[in-house]
């Protein structure tokens, strides 16, 4: 069974998530410390939890959720896992960090990329790749159908969804995966976004102001 932990991190108040099983073994999605101040918060709870990180994960690569991607790679050797049609955005990032005033470690590139459909395993624990694109070319979702969650990046919050006027956003693009990606999904699942509170299926299909079921 896995245990999910939240950081916010960053001054976009990213949702940085660590699952953990009884095992202690670790995925890390969307690590977006910044400053030496956040990654060790994170690290105080590796060392405290005595964890040990397995994957590295990204829903998507725009600079909030990959700005811890090279810190997670030095500290633990652990190289991201994203779909490959987030390449050109990883790489974007490089360019346009220093103009917003960050200072950005050039994050590595995986040897492997997640597609739809795939299975992220942890000991005896699954994870489901959901293709959910929209507010990205294509951002993914990780679904765990045991425990009824799903980790999902910028597509869906708490009465909004994710913002699309970025490159390679799509409006109504992002509108379809809600509805036939993720809202296909139980209504008891839980939502654990890229920003802000969790959620749940069934609250957004009857009260998200943008879409509803």
């Amino acid at each position: 069974m896995l245990t999910i932990r939240t950081f916010t991190f960053n001054p976009y108040q990213e949702n940085t998530y660590v699952l953990y099983n009884e095992q202690r073994n670790a995925i890390i999605i969307d690590p977006g410390m910044y400053g030496e101040k956040e990654q060790t918060e994170f690290l105080t709870f590796v060392d405290q939890h005595n964890l040990s990180p397995q994957s590295l994960l990204n829903t998507h690569c725009h600079i909030d959720h990959v700005l811890g991607n090279y810190f997670i790679h030095e500290r633990f050797g652990l190289l991201p896992k994203f779909h490959e049609g987030e390449l050109s955005i990883l790489v974007a990032v490089q360019n346009y960090a220093p103009q917003m005033g960050f200072r950005y470690d050039i994050s590595p590139i995986g040897e492997a990329f997640l597609n739809d459909g795939d299975s992220i395993r942890l000991d005896n624990d699954e994870l489901e790749v959901i293709l959910a694109p929209g507010h990205s070319p294509a951002h993914i979702c990780f679904y765990s159908a045991a425990q009824k969650f799903l980790i999902g990046g910028d597509v869906l919050f708490r009465n909004s969804i994710g913002r699309t006027d970025l490159p390679g956003g799509n409006h109504q693009q992002l509108l379809d995966s809600i509805k036939q990606r993720l809202y296909t999904l139980p209504d008891d699942t839980v939502v654990y976004p890229g920003h802000g509170p969790s959620t749940t299926i069934g609250f957004e299909k009857n009260s998200n102001p943008f879409i509803q079921g």
